[in-house]
């Protein structure tokens, strides 16, 4: 498969995949709200948690993922089962996935591509 053809069907997957994580996220509000962020130029994909619960201020990341050398770099997943192994169930080969938040020596023995 031509390469950017993989890695847009990749994106699709990726953004489907966060948004539907977002969603989840707001069905229970609790005064924060879940956002997803994307990059005008669609290679910076961020969800963050955001707004006031009672009287304490929420703003923290829970996801953020770049594309970089056309392979989805995932440099914090603060998700609770992690997204690699439902982007790889989507069809996204795990050699455009880098773990990006495990040191490099520590990539050739996750199973996915080491940058």
């Amino acid at each position: 498969m031509d390469t950017l053809t993989s890695l847009d069907r990749a994106l699709t997957e990726l953004q489907r995949i966060v948004e539907e994580y977002c969603e989840l996220f707001n069905r229970h509000p609790n005064g924060s709200l879940c956002k997803l962020i994307i990059a005008d130029n669609k290679t910076r994909y961020l969800v963050i948690d955001e707004g006031w619960i009672d009287q304490k201020r929420v703003h923290s990341l829970i996801f953020d993922a770049e594309i970089r050398n056309h392979k989805i770099w995932l440099h914090h997943d603060g998700l609770d089962h992690g997204i690699t192994d439902e982007l790889a169930a989507a069809g996204v080969s795990k050699d455009q996935i880098v773990l990006a938040f495990h040191p490099p020596d520590i990539r050739p023995h996750t199973g996915y591509a080491v940058a």
